[in-house]
């Protein structure tokens, strides 16, 4: 057996959770391999909205086992209220969730530094969720990391205790005095106690069971790949490796286990936060676009920015990641343009490419225009139905990506799915 891998082939928030979710019964495993709750992932069904930010997008399903895996970061106090609104709402998160023990823990003042770090970088600041994700893979690359497997060592409060000392040097460094420790601290020893409770096992060796067993395993991405910490549009960047290799360090898996790489998109582009964006629309085109598509940040809720289709970017991050097959989210929300323009490729120092540049500052895109359609495809439930302009959007971007688009997502809801032979 081998391990499918589900993730985002832009700048995030594409949709991956509302796919994990409709294809999970496919699957016996489902496990998140990077990241932390500076994911959200935004799943509806039976009207009603839930948004995960650690726990793996399979977590609604029975029969489906959820692993936290060891590329994960994990904040105990944001982690305990994720599982403990689930558990309120008929979720048995605790039948369906283990979680490795060689995920790194996010500690109390990671979120602070995060902050200092970034106000000391004023107007070259990155964008930052805040959630201390880059303050937790700095000590984690540093080798002063916490691991969650720590917690069942009689010296994890000293260890703790040192982590802590070492942290409170580096704010007073950077003159950062806006915290509360003694308050912060309490919540998370509390929620270190709350997660003492659950499974924590060698992610690794589960995962192998798995596939000497026979059983699916999807590996579910967060982020999206021009996030990368190595490819992505650095430094505005994430602090971990979003792509299918990410899957492999993430969760113990050798490059020959894994399967179908699935690759998420938008039928136009967003990005929160700092950092180039070629195809954006900052007017009043941009503004329609993220108010019909809802653009507000799950974990943030600030502001997407918005733009048009890239090709060139979506063909680097195929690349990447290995795509076998792609799946296109929110063609929905383009439903009443009159006109699509789609970045086919950029101009770079006067030379036409379809390549990403070493500094995509540089790039100027160079679009083609497409006629727009206006019929509502929310209730729609065959591809066969989709309006023919959108359909010949569709196969231009394919014939471009040179990989099938196998799902295309016309709502939010798990039923405003439609499947495609795209043969």
């Amino acid at each position: 057996m081998k391990a499918d891998v589900l993730l985002g082939l832009q700048w995030g928030d594409e949709g991956k959770g509302k796919i994990v979710d409709v294809i999970t019964p496919k699957y016996e495993v489902v496990a998140r391999f990077q990241g932390g709750p500076n994911a959200g992932h935004t799943l509806h069904f039976d009207g009603k909205k839930f948004v995960l930010n650690t726990i793996p997008s399979g977590i609604f399903h029975e029969n489906c086992l959820n692993v936290i895996g060891n590329g994960v970061v994990i904040d105990p106090v944001i982690l305990k209220r994720e599982i403990e609104n689930l558990e309120k709402q008929g979720v048995p998160v605790s039948e369906r969730l283990q979680i490795s023990r060689r995920a790194h823990l996010i500690q109390p003042l990671h979120p602070v530094l995060d902050a200092a770090l970034e106000k000391a970088k004023g107007d070259e600041k990155i964008g930052s969720t805040l959630k201390g994700i880059g303050p937790a893979y700095q000590d984690k690359t540093g080798r002063h990391g916490i691991r969650i497997g720590d917690i069942t060592f009689p010296d994890f409060i000293e260890r703790y205790h040192q982590a802590r000392q070492r942290h409170l040097q580096m704010l007073n460094q950077l003159g950062f005095t806006d915290f509360d420790l003694e308050q912060l601290e309490s919540n998370w020893l509390a929620a270190i106690d709350f997660l003492r409770q659950y499974p924590l096992i060698d992610s690794e060796n589960l995962i192998h069971d798995a596939f000497s067993q026979g059983k699916s395993v999807l590996a579910e991405g967060a982020q999206g790949t021009l996030l990368d910490l190595e490819f992505g549009t650095y430094p505005f960047v994430t602090s971990s490796n979003t792509i299918t290799a990410g899957a492999c360090t993430g969760l113990g898996i050798a490059p020959s286990q894994i399967g179908e790489v699935m690759g998420i998109f938008k039928a136009y582009c967003t990005r929160v936060g700092g950092g180039p964006f070629p195809t954006e629309l900052d007017n009043e085109l941009g503004e329609r676009l993220r108010k019909l598509g809802h653009e507000f940040g799950a974990t943030t809720g600030r502001a997407r920015r918005t733009g048009w289709l890239d090709i060139p970017a979506l063909k680097y991050a195929i690349r990447l990641n290995g795509a076998t097959q792609l799946i296109m989210t929110k063609a929905d929300v383009l439903s009443g343009f009159g006109k699509i323009q789609v970045c086919t490729h950029y101009q770079v120092n006067g030379i036409l490419t379809q390549d990403m540049p070493y500094d995509i500052k540089e790039a100027v895109p160079v679009y083609q225009e497409f006629d727009g359609w206006t019929e509502d495809l929310t209730s729609i439930s065959d591809y066969h139905q989709l309006p023919v302009k959108l359909k010949a959007y569709i196969e231009f971007i394919e014939q471009h990506l040179k990989v099938p688009i196998t799902v295309v997502s016309v709502g939010p809801d798990r039923k405003q799915t439609l499947f495609r032979n795209a043969h």
